[in-house]
């Protein structure tokens, strides 16, 4: 499996706008995406809460070579409307998991 984060920084006045846009369009439509093994959306606690993260899971790299084509190690995936909400164009960095989360 291949977690890949996708980070964004939103523009002062628009994160709620762009968190909502997210939850209803981006994360369900991973969902349907074939490799995909989920997705959650994390908000940044400082003071001004701006970054974003999306942190998806994929089955492997073919899934993910099909879903942000074959640079998908470099290119993050976004629409042109989700531009219009970031300070700058988003960055994605991906994980091998290693290890299971613990159950606490």
């Amino acid at each position: 499996m291949i977690v890949r984060i996708w980070a964004g920084q939103v523009l002062a006045g628009r994160i709620e706008e762009f968190c909502a846009h997210l939850t209803t369009q981006v994360i369900p439509q991973l969902g349907q995406t074939d490799g995909c093994l989920g997705g959650e959306l994390l908000r940044s606690v400082t003071e001004d809460g701006r970054r974003v993260l999306v942190v998806s899971r994929w089955r492997d790299e073919a899934a993910l070579r099909g879903y942000a084509g074959p640079m998908w190690r470099i290119r993050p995936v976004w629409s042109e409307g989700e531009l219009s909400y970031l300070a700058h164009p988003p960055e994605v960095t991906h994980f091998l998991q290693i290890a299971t989360p613990a159950t606490l």
